[in-house]
């Protein structure tokens, strides 16, 4: 793992204990917790400085609920932090790659 992707797996354990302590009484227990976890770390961590770019919040809330599905469907012993740090910084590349137009890359069908 590269220390851009330890940065954010740190950031993304201090959203953990975060949201636990806001939602102890809880448990920690959040159906919408990728929602909490998307605006906590746009507003209130350095994650838009270590991708490079701030995110969309919606675009964010949903690249955590895949990395969540993918995490849970993946034979890994990873812990989910480190798992979900990779895809973020994966996502950061892809954005990267269609700013400087390398093909392939980013293309979408018409609407």
């Amino acid at each position: 793992m590269g220390d851009t992707e330890e940065r954010i797996a740190t950031l993304l354990d201090e959203a953990a204990e975060t949201h636990h302590r806001v939602y102890r009484i809880t448990d920690g227990a959040d159906d919408d917790w990728a929602s909490w976890y998307a605006d906590w770390l746009l507003n209130l961590s350095a994650l838009p400085d270590l991708l490079g770019f701030s995110p969309i919040r919606s675009h964010l809330v949903h690249a955590l609920v895949q990395l969540d599905r993918d995490y849970t469907d993946a034979p890994t012993d990873q812990p989910w932090p480190a798992f979900y740090a990779a895809g973020l910084a994966r996502c950061s590349a892809r954005r990267g790659a269609v700013a400087r137009g390398e093909q392939g890359v980013g293309k979408r069908s018409p609407r």
